[in-house]
């Protein structure tokens, strides 16, 4: 069997004496989609079953697969490597009894020679890349899979001090430990959430140790958090609930480390002005977070990111362009979680918590500002904007 890294076919002596089968069933549809067969053999068992960024190469396979909504994806299989009972809806499975090389090019024959197949040993970034892939068939090649793997799923950081350290932790951290642990997503996020919590409530605390430890639990929520995202993208595993259940965290620890620290400074003998501007900050947060909610469900998004702004005539934050957008992502990125809270750890550390408060009242005005454009910023702007570019 001639097949290339990641994509290729049986060659054409062994489709000529492979012989033809009755047609695929389940394969006919309206849309004609393309056929790809995952070849899940004694040949790819050695690769196919070890872990790369703590999934099996197979099951990696599979769910990069399961991407491709116009593809029929045949799992051919002959038992040497264990198979998903339940596969995504775009895929059915085929046994393959005796030779697999004659098998496949039955198969092969069968669904026509439009057909890819592509070995279930094999690790690719994009979907429909397979010619990119990396063939996983010892210790080394694993380690470079990994390494690329985890290299891709670093694009996507954003923060300014995510980038510069966060990044660097978190990484490392995933790929000595938690990449081997049977840890999900959710709760990674869930662990980084009981983080943030004890953290505000070391700072509302006031003592000077107390303020500074619970920045840096604050911290280590962060990096938690971080760990947690990556290892949804290593495991190709991103859902609207792991991404509303990270948004709804990180607003709640956000606004308790807010109130937190208006408390902190009553509590060291600040007035009650302090307080009130604590509580001015949050009511503002929470104005911006019940926009934000009302937005996600109305456009089923998952991260505010992806959101569409009618102020920024229906872009999203992670994709702006046009005039203004320069000192618009400027203002994100030093209103981002990750620049906050190590500036509020550095200031708390010289014991201007006050300074600390001021930064998170600039912040939530600024979250609020947008929240109201949002809200009064007419929709037909960003339709008129879309026009005017075609």
């Amino acid at each position: 069997m001639m097949v290339t890294e990641g994509a290729g076919g049986p060659n054409p002596a062994t489709r000529a004496a492979a012989g033809v089968r009755p047609p695929l069933h389940g394969y006919v549809a309206a849309r004609n989609p393309a056929v790809i067969i995952l070849s899940v053999t004694v040949a790819e068992a050695t690769g196919a079953r070890m872990r790369v960024g703590g999934l099996r190469v197979v099951d990696r396979a599979i769910r990069q697969l399961a991407r491709l909504r116009d593809a029929h994806v045949v799992v051919a299989t002959d038992g040497s490597v264990l198979v998903p009972r339940h596969l995504p809806r775009n895929m059915e499975r085929r046994e393959i009894e005796g030779d697999a090389t004659i098998g496949l090019a039955r198969l092969y024959a069968e669904v026509g020679p439009k057909a890819i197949i592509v070995q279930a040993d094999t690790v690719w970034l994009k979907p429909t890349r397979f010619d990119k892939g990396t063939r996983v068939v010892d210790s080394a090649s694993r380690r470079l899979a990994a390494e690329m793997v985890f290299r891709d799923a670093q694009r996507d950081t954003v923060g300014i001090v995510d980038r510069l350290l966060n990044q660097r932790i978190w990484s490392r951290s995933n790929q000595l430990v938690l990449a081997h642990l049977p840890v999900s997503s959710p709760l990674l996020t869930l662990a980084a959430g009981l983080f943030g919590l004890y953290g505000a409530l070391l700072v509302a605390v006031g003592t000077w140790k107390s303020v500074v430890t619970g920045f840096g639990f604050l911290e280590g929520y962060v990096i938690l958090d971080g760990c947690a995202g990556e290892m949804a993208r290593v495991r190709l595993h991103q859902t609207m609930l792991g991404a509303r259940l990270d948004t709804v965290v990180g607003d709640l620890v956000n606004t308790l480390m807010i109130l937190a620290v208006g408390f902190a400074l009553w509590h060291r003998g600040g007035s009650y002005l302090d307080m009130k501007m604590a509580l001015a900050a949050a009511a503002m947060t929470v104005c911006y977070v019940a926009v934000t909610y009302r937005e996600l469900m109305r456009q089923g998004k998952g991260d505010v990111m992806e959101l569409r702004w009618w102020f920024a005539y229906g872009q999203a934050l992670n994709n702006l362009s046009g005039a203004g957008s320069s000192s618009i992502k400027a203002v994100l990125l030093l209103g981002r979680r990750d620049v906050v809270i190590v500036l509020a750890l550095g200031l708390a550390y010289f014991d201007q918590l006050s300074v600390v408060l001021i930064y998170t009242i600039i912040v939530a005005m600024v979250r609020a500002a947008g929240a109201m454009g949002q809200l009064l910023a007419p929709r037909y702007r960003s339709e008129s904007h879309r026009s005017a570019r075609r």
